[in-house]
């Protein structure tokens, strides 16, 4: 009886704590081994939330947080519900970045995830199956981690990426905790520091590339669909020589996401869409510059395209449209360097007269007249007043979306573009920030929080029983929350604001699940699909 007990308090999906009731001490063993008192779950919450108050900065408020997690999911995301705003940078970015660089030297157990070796796969069978211990896995997050947000490769460090997000997927959407599973491919680390570090718990080889690595990610999404059938499977930092492969290798076959190319893109959208119900201006008549030009980036710019095509623009007219800058300034079509993402959107350099001064994004700038700008580039202050000012010269209301994460990445900052625009600039970061008063107007700063989306997508799909993922779907997410903006307010943001997180999801599914519906890809009838992703929700309580 007493190893049941323990069994129990050591499992995060049933353990109470001290909310076990006196009848279930008395049927579970668990007499002596907690203290007498029996709390409610709002007291628990509300201990809890005063023992996470005391801690004295962002990391360490994050270890603590996950010790919660680790212990007791349904006071974790009680706690997480009640506190969304204040929680999500602490539990995912930007706190994540250094929780991730540190993941080795801060290890205390694994939250669940699964990690799976390209040394070992003849072990993926078995690793997989210890990890969902017999649980109805419904979503796996799954990273190789050579892409980490702005920092790049972090190898099995990377392993709490997949974990952040499905925390977000729960704490916004409803996920059922026990239906998901955190997978890291290790193919090795490029990242010399990892490599030289005794404390590193991955593989100490660098990156395997090619058809190995290819046939393992292969054999991986060959197993998990063979072993969770009614799984749909987010692909998280992966690096912008396969994300994209991968993605269009199996978007067709399965219900599979790529929260960097498609989600990044969808929220962009809704953005640029919101933004647009400000200005009162048609999405065909803008002239789009990304800067950054890797996955992100294109990822975002072919979203965007598509948006402009579905509005009437045969293709061809729509690619005029478009610009995109990189390190080497605007990217050519006899650029040898070129991805398969970039090179529908390279330009001719006969173009222009001036192509061969188009290697900074001022030239760029000056030459083109953006009306939307939106920067994916990891280069902080790349936004300079000149260059904002140069743009702001040339349309009444720029876009302009500096994306980078974390903070000390962001191209710009919102206060500044507010100034250099007087006020004008129509703007979405990707880090929280705080409202600004400029000239007696409050200003709401829109964030272009991949969270807005991803959680009620893959809520949408699992309530719909969708079988797959396609791209009208993904614009009627992106419509769904673009249409929320408040225009007649003045300093509206362009996008609805966290706080609102879980009503925006349940937008976001609603409008992903009719969209299935009427395309006729459930594998289950649904007739009322507000129903069904109200159905598919879980509610964090005992």
């Amino acid at each position: 009886m007493t190893e049941k007990a323990m069994n129990i308090l050591n499992n995060p999906y049933l353990n109470k704590g001290t909310a076990f009731t006196k009848e279930e001490r008395d049927q579970l063993g668990l007499n002596g081994l907690i203290p007498p008192y029996v709390q409610t779950l709002e007291e628990q919450v509300e201990q809890v939330y005063a023992q996470f108050q005391s801690k004295g900065n962002d990391l360490e408020k994050r270890l603590f947080l996950m010790q919660i997690f680790n212990e007791n999911r349904v006071l974790f995301y009680k706690l997480f519900s009640q506190h969304v705003v204040e929680f999500m940078p602490i539990v995912y970015d930007p706190t994540i970045a250094d929780t991730i660089e540190n993941y080795s030297e801060l290890y205390i157990q694994s939250q669940n995830a699964t990690f799976l070796s390209i040394d070992e796969p003849e072990m993926m069978e078995q690793a997989l199956k210890n990890s969902a211990a017999g649980r109805d896995i419904r979503l796996i997050v799954v990273t190789d981690a050579e892409g980490i947000l702005g920092i790049g490769d972090w190898g099995t460090n990377g392993v709490d990426i997949s974990v952040g997000k499905l925390m977000v997927y729960t704490a916004a959407a409803g996920i059922d905790p026990s239906q998901v599973l955190p997978v890291v491919l290790d193919v090795g680390t490029n990242n010399q520091d990892l490599l030289k570090d005794p404390m590193y718990l991955g593989n100490r080889h660098e990156r395997i590339k090619g058809d190995r690595y290819y046939q393992f990610v292969d054999q991986f999404v060959q197993m998990a669909e063979s072993l969770f059938p009614k799984m749909y499977l987010h692909f998280e930092d992966f690096g912008r020589d396969n994300a994209a492969n991968i993605l269009n290798k199996y978007k067709d076959q399965y219900v599979i996401f790529n929260d960097d190319i498609q989600g990044t893109g969808i929220i962009t959208l809704a953005g640029i869409l919101g933004a647009l119900n400000i200005s009162k201006e048609k999405i065909t008549d803008q002239i789009y510059l990304s800067f950054g030009a890797g996955t992100a980036g294109a990822g975002i710019l072919s979203r965007i395209f598509e948006e402009m095509v579905e509005n009437g623009l045969p293709e061809d007219e729509a690619r005029k449209h478009f610009y995109m800058v990189d390190k080497q300034g605007l990217l050519f079509d006899d650029d040898p360097t070129l991805t398969p993402e970039q090179k529908p959107f390279a330009r001719k350099r006969q173009e222009f007269e001036n192509a061969d001064q188009l290697t900074n994004l001022l030239a760029v700038v000056k030459t083109i007249h953006p009306t939307i700008m939106v920067g994916t580039s990891t280069q902080p202050g790349a936004f300079t007043e000149e260059i904002v000012r140069e743009m702001a010269a040339h349309t009444k209301r720029p876009i302009i979306f500096p994306l980078s994460n974390p903070t000390k990445l962001a191209e710009a900052k919102a206060e500044d573009l507010l100034r250099w625009t007087d006020g004008q600039a129509l703007i979405a970061t990707g880090i929280p920030v705080d409202d600004i008063e400029y000239n007696g107007v409050t200003y709401q700063i829109g964030q272009a929080n991949n969270a807005l989306v991803y959680p009620g997508l893959g809520l949408g799909v699992i309530a719909s029983t969708a079988k797959v993922l396609n791209d009208t779907m993904i614009s009627k997410a992106a419509h769904s929350l673009g249409g929320i903006v408040d225009v007649s307010k003045p300093g509206a943001a362009v996008l609805p604001p966290v706080s609102k997180l879980s009503d925006f999801s349940n937008t976001v599914a609603e409008a992903i699940a009719q969209s299935a519906v009427d395309q006729k890809l459930t594998k289950e009838a649904i007739d009322d699909v507000k129903k069904a992703v109200q159905n598919a929700r879980w509610t964090a309580k005992y």
